[in-house]
């Protein structure tokens, strides 16, 4: 039998996508053969034809069949999107990037080798029989290993990721508190240099000694919890630039791990077969098209 260089559960699944794509085909066919019959039942009444009668009845017919297979060929691309979106969302739970090489849907010896494939698996009287109690949505890739870490890596700098930011935001705000708190100290030293100079005609000496040293004193607490403010934010901007050094490391971790992680994946044989295998669907559709080419009218 002919393979496809799949492991069984990824064979499985291509022999069902092409069991519905047979399926759809016939119909179409069933649906091309009917508007000839249809044809030859409502038209082909009378033994002969003008010139111009016979021009109406292909005139006729060859829109019907255009539209038959133009609409055949909107709905497989369509339904070949569906199966990519499946593909694609399955690879993005683990945060991975496929490409495809569209060039390679043309590959006339890949076409060659899914036509034998399946002439193999649908017209063998031998053939295996395939489980048809598939789950409707893709699992996801269960790699192992080298993938599975760096995915638990990813998770964990993410993770870490959000707690910087958190704690850069607390940062933030402190500094903004101490900076507001300094401010406000300033403001009060001035109204009481301000309160001192309009009482100073109505005191005597030794008030005015008394109230100096109060100033004395209130102008040295001030300093010290001025400096012990300066020394807070200074050290507030010290954990604030800690914490941005932070972030960006764990960003740079984080792309770093990812980019490991796509590179680990593209070196995988199901990277290369769902690569295979969006080729081989192209190649189809394009001999597809070949077929049916000679059902249209020559020039």
């Amino acid at each position: 039998m002919a393979e496809l260089g799949l492991n069984e559960h990824h064979q499985n699944e291509v022999i069902n996508y092409m069991r519905f794509a047979r399926s759809k085909r016939g119909l179409r066919l069933k649906t091309v053969d009917s508007c000839f019959q249809d044809l030859k039942e409502s038209r082909l009444v009378e033994e002969t034809f003008t010139v111009d009668e016979v021009s109406e009845v292909l005139n006729g017919l060859q829109s019907v069949v255009h539209s038959e297979v133009e609409s055949e060929l909107i709905n497989t691309a369509y339904t070949n999107v569906l199966l990519l979106r499946q593909l694609f969302s399955q690879a993005e739970k683990w945060y991975l990037k496929l490409q495809t090489d569209i060039s390679e849907l043309e590959n006339r010896e890949l076409l060659e080798q899914v036509a034998e494939f399946e002439k193999a698996e649908f017209t063998s009287s031998n053939k295996k029989s395939i489980i048809d109690s598939m789950k409707p949505k893709l699992a996801p890739l269960h790699e192992g290993g080298a993938a599975e870490l760096l995915n638990k890596e990813i998770v964990r700098l993410q993770e870490e990721n959000e707690r910087l930011k958190s704690r850069l935001k607390t940062i933030e705000s402190q500094a903004t508190n101490a900076l507001d708190e300094k401010s406000k100290l300033e403001r009060a030293l001035q109204d009481l240099q301000l309160e001192q100079g309009n009482q100073k005609d109505f005191i005597n000496a030794q008030d005015l000694s008394d109230l100096g040293n109060t100033v004395a004193a209130l102008k040295s607490e001030f300093q010290k919890t001025l400096n012990d403010q300066t020394e807070n934010q200074k050290s507030l901007e010290e954990n604030l630039a800690t914490a941005k050094h932070d972030l960006l490391r764990v960003q740079e971790q984080l792309s770093m791990a990812e980019k490991e992680l796509e590179k680990k994946f593209q070196q995988t044989a199901a990277y290369r077969n769902m690569k295979e295998i969006l080729t081989k669907k192209n190649d189809q559709i394009k001999d597809l098209r070949k077929r049916l080419a000679k059902y249209e009218p020559e020039d």
